[in-house]
């Protein structure tokens, strides 16, 4: 899918219909391309507008894809990781998917594998002073819009751990467990792209040849390595916090059945008394008490009597 915009003289953001790319009289100046999942013939057609090479727009299409800065001749490519979420039955998932902004003298372009509110915040006007041909502020706003939105999806994360361990309390099962796991491997996934997002906007902080720097987005650019370094941090947090949860209420569903394997010996050992008199008295030869119309009774009590002494030890030693 290709979108195209551009801001006019009011500052207003136009839609632009993506035929235009085919006309040869359509000037792409101070526009904005924006790419989701595009076919090889969309990738061509954008290729042959902006004289970027097919190589460097489609590499954000690969999930893979690490973060890094590519500089040529014509334009800057700028790779980043973002937050992604999904909706599962009845709790959400959490992944990150590779960002690619190719910033050009007269134009911008960028590549994502989906959807994502990131960009769409620029769209339905979230963002402000956002204007397509401050072609540099666009890139520092993009990035500083990525860390803010690894900042919302921590918090989200924390709250829903917390959500599932009181859960727990009240009862271990697969499901709750499952949902922490899910939690532990999005932190992973974001303590990753946070570490490369970082790295990433280092280099453009002390170079400052990458792109067009003017002071005002210095400070923006600051306050983005700022929020980085704040989500890596609490990403690192949230992630031992949540790894040691995991092994305390694994060390207590161990215990748990442990406590039940116990249980379930000891009621066993207390039921093979009576089990085995009935068994000898049951045999199909002479018992004690045979001629008696209480020899039954007497049996049945002293059963009784046997099991209940043994249920007693064990209650002494806490084994029931």
């Amino acid at each position: 899918m290709i979108e195209i915009y551009k801001s006019d003289a009011e500052n207003n953001l136009i839609s632009i219909a993506p035929e235009e790319l085919d006309n040869p009289s359509f000037d792409t100046s101070g526009c904005w391309i924006n790419l989701v999942n595009p076919s090889d013939r969309e990738v061509a057609t954008v290729s042959g507008r902006s004289g970027v090479e097919d190589a460097v727009i489609k590499a954000a299409l690969d999930d893979e894809e690490r973060s890094r800065i590519e500089k040529e001749d014509s334009h800057v490519l700028v790779l980043v990781d973002i937050p992604v979420i999904e909706e599962e039955d009845d709790y959400y998932s959490y992944f990150t998917l590779p960002l690619g902004v190719i910033v050009q003298d007269d134009l911008l372009i960028t590549v994502t594998l989906k959807e994502t509110s990131i960009l769409r915040d620029f769209v339905r006007g979230r963002i402000k002073n956002f204007h397509t041909f401050k072609r540099t502020r666009f890139l520092f706003q993009v990035l500083n819009n990525v860390a803010t939105k690894f900042l919302v999806y921590l918090k989200q994360i924390d709250k829903a751990s917390q959500r599932i361990q009181n859960e727990l309390h009240k009862s271990t099962r697969n499901k709750e467990l499952i949902q922490m796991l899910d939690l532990e491997n999005s932190l992973v996934y974001f303590s990753t792209s946070l570490s490369g997002n970082d790295a990433v906007i280092s280099r453009l902080l002390t170079s400052k040849t990458i792109v067009r720097m003017y002071e005002e987005d210095t400070e923006l650019l600051e306050d983005v390595a700022i929020d980085t370094k704040q989500a890596l941090e609490m990403c690192s947090i949230y992630r031992d916090i949540l790894s040691g949860t995991m092994d305390a209420y694994a060390s207590v569903i161990s215990n748990n059945l442990n406590i039940v394997m116990k249980i379930l010996t000891s009621v066993t050992l207390v039921i093979s008394i009576p089990t085995l008199i009935a068994s000898i008295f049951g045999m199909n030869t002479w018992v004690p008490g045979e001629g008696s119309k209480i020899g039954f009774f007497v049996v049945l009590g002293i059963s009784a009597m046997l099991s209940l002494g043994l249920a007693l030890y064990l209650r002494r030693k806490k084994l029931l």
